[in-house]
């Protein structure tokens, strides 16, 4: 599966309902706040990638540590 195919199951869209929703929000905002509208939700999508990043990371770094823990406690074991 490729990665359009993820985002399309996701939504449950193809590229006309697609077209549609960018039209209704074109009608519904206007051409002028559009630009707006983008960058603002341009800045909420970098933030929550930021969050999901921290996250992972997070994780990652109690995992390592668990993992060197576990690790030192089979060394003392074994001496």
């Amino acid at each position: 599966m490729q990665n359009n195919d993820i985002v399309y199951a996701i939504f449950n869209l193809g590229p006309m309902e697609m077209v549609l929703v960018v039209l209704v929000i074109l009608l519904l905002f206007g051409a002028k706040r559009l630009p707006g509208l983008a960058k603002g939700l341009g800045q909420v999508i970098r933030e929550f990638k930021g969050a999901v990043d921290g996250a992972k990371k997070e994780i990652e770094d109690v995992s390592d540590s668990i993992t060197k823990e576990e690790n030192l406690t089979e060394k003392m074991k074994s001496i």
